[in-house]
This record gives structure tokens, C-alpha cells and sequence, in this order.
């Protein structure tokens, strides 16, 4: 099942729906073998993340039990974060090196990137306790998936999704605000969780308008990774700065160099077209996506209703 709302569906039960299959997959993923470590935890991760969004879509409906559901799903992919973290920075350190080509030193940069692999590996063999803290992300999925019964969805049709809808919107087009009027490696980190947060709604929502959705979903995605490797560049300039012993320093600067080149040319991509994406106040896109949803209500109603009877033939 795709991460959408399903046709034929209540809200409530289509957000059940999709928050089981996101949780069977990672307990999928968790428990194949045959999968990379590294693989896996990266797609569990994701699907904790997809989780989230989704509640957030629907949080004024969960009321009290909103910080409870979101922190059980922050707190699994938090057990698995030193499982991956550093090679989101071997990641960064490859996309720059591709994306400048021949205008980097090969062999400095190649000097670096082997002392960062090393870091990575030593880094590896600290976390002695895989297995366990595999089986204890499997043990908390599980249990979110019994609670998903449980969930309080009482509102109906876009009431269920429109309050959560449009505050995230809301968070991201002020996130974006402040990136650029007060630009840090912080504010545009934050602006960067409520992009990816407005893509999953996207996502969920795009059955209102397959189309013209689907396009904003693809442009939200993009822009979500712009704001990544933005930021997982500022993570790697952190990690050379604080981490130089063993490091070839000259070879160092130049990485820099070209990281602060790259974050800046990422954070003027993302102008333009966060701009085009938020360019709505949260009350007028909300009333749109409205009439997005209406209108699909209706369409499915026309599809179920019985053909008419040719009229009878004279005699």
C-alpha cells in the first residue's frame, strides 16, 4: 500500500491503515537478515519518520495522547542513531566530492576521506550491543502497532486532517522566514524538519488531486534534500573542526572551502523554491485543499453509483 489515504476509506481508518504498514515493514526490515545493517536502519529510521508526520497531520485529534505516540516513535529511531550517524557524514563528503569534480586535489581529499573512514568503522566497534538494540526497536514497533487501535480519531472527513495540515504548514513557512532572516546551521535544520514533515502530507493527501499533488510532493522532496545535504555538510565541517588530530590540515581547508561554497549554493536553490511552496498563508491553502478533498469525496460517490438503465426501446 502506498503512503497515501486509500480510496473507499474514513480518515480515521485510512490512517490506521497506512500507520500498520509503515510499522510492518520496519518490522520487516528489522528482522531480515538478508538486508545491510547500515540498509535497514537507514529505512527504519525513515519509516519512524513517515510515522511521525502522519501523526502530526492528525494531531489535533489525538489530543493528550499526541506527545505520547510522537516520543515512542522519536525514542525507536533514536536507539538506532549510532548505528548510522557518521555515514550520513561519509555521504556528504562524496556528494561534494562528486559535485565539485576536477576542481578538488584527488589526493588530499582522498586523504581525508580515509581518515573519516576510519573514524566510522572505530566508531562502529564502540557500539557493542546491536543485536539488542535491533530487538528493542522490533519490541517497540510492535507495541505502537497495538496502540494504533487506540488511537482517538473522532473527527471526520477533512476536519480529521486539515487542523494538523495546515499547522505544520504554518511552521514551515515561518521556519523558512527565519533561515534567511537570521541564517544558522540550526534555524535552517528546523526549516528542513517541517519541509520534510509538509512532504509527507503531501503525500498522504495526494489522492485529493493526484496530479497537480504529486508535483508538489516531488518539489517538497527535493527541496527536503537540498536542506539535507545543507545540513549534513554543516555536520561534516563540525567533524573535521573538532576532530582534527589525524587529519591533513591543509588538505582540511580546502575541504572547507568547498563545503561553504556548497551549503551556500544549497541555501539559494532553496530560496526560490520554498518560496513557491509557502507562498500561501496556512488559512487560504488549508480552504484549498478543502475543496481538493470535497471534491474527491464526490468523485468517489460517482464512481459507486450504479449505472443508469438504458431507456426502454419503443415498440
Amino acid at each position: 500500500m502506498a503512503f497515501r489515504l486509500p480510496e473507499g476509506e474514513t480518515v480515521a481508518e485510512g490512517v490506521r491503515l497506512i500507520a500498520r504498514e509503515q510499522i510492518d515493514q520496519a518490522i520487516v526490515e528489522l528482522s531480515d537478515r538478508s538486508l545491510a545493517l547500515d540498509l535497514a536502519v537507514h529505512e527504519v529510521r525513515k519509516r519512524c519518520k513517515k510515522l511521525r508526520g502522519l501523526l502530526r497531520l492528525i494531531r489535533p485529534c489525538l489530543g493528550d495522547s499526541y506527545p505520547r505516540e510522537n516520543a515512542h516513535f522519536r525514542d525507536a529511531a533514536r536507539v538506532l542513531s549510532p548505528l548510522r550517524d557518521y555515514q550520513s557524514i561519509i555521504d556528504a563528503f562524496d556528494a561534494l566530492r562528486a559535485h565539485f569534480g576536477d576542481q578538488i586535489d584527488r589526493r588530499a581529499f582522498g586523504t581525508v576521506k580515509r581518515r573519516l573512514t576510519r573514524r566510522r568503522k572505530q566508531r562502529a566497534e564502540r557500539v557493542t550491543d546491536v543485536d539488542e538494540r535491533i530487538a528493542q526497536v522490533r519490541c517497540q514497533m510492535e507495541a505502537g502497532r497495538e496502540r494504533v487501535a487506540h488511537w482517538s480519531i473522532d473527527a471526520t472527513g477533512a476536519e480529521a486532517w486539515r487542523g494538523g495540515f495546515e499547522q505544520t504548514y504554518r511552521r514551515g513557512r515561518n521556519a523558512m522566514a527565519l533561515a534567511y532572516e537570521a541564517p544558522s546551521t540550526e534555524h535552517f535544520h528546523e526549516w528542513r524538519k517541517q519541509v520534510k514533515y509538509h512532504w509527507h502530507h503531501t503525500r498522504i493527501l495526494q489522492p485529493l488531486w493526484s496530479d497537480v499533488l504529486g508535483v508538489r510532493g516531488d518539489a517538497a522532496n527535493t527541496l527536503g534534500e537540498m536542506l539535507g545535504m545543507h545540513h549534513d555538510l554543516a555536520v561534516l565541517r563540525a567533524t573535521l573542526l573538532d576532530e582534527r588530530e589525524g587529519f591533513d590540515q591543509r588538505a582540511v581547508q580546502a575541504v572547507l572551502g568547498l563545503i561553504d561554497r556548497r551549503r551556500t549554493e544549497f541555501a539559494a536553490s532553496a530560496r526560490p523554491l520554498g518560496t513557491r511552496l509557502f507562498a500561501d498563508k496556512k488559512a487560504r491553502i488549508g480552504q484549498r485543499w478543502v475543496r481538493y478533498w470535497d471534491t474527491w469525496q464526490e468523485e468517489q460517490v460517482a464512481r459507486q453509483a450504479p449505472e443508469s438503465q438504458p431507456a426502454a426501446l419503443s415498440a
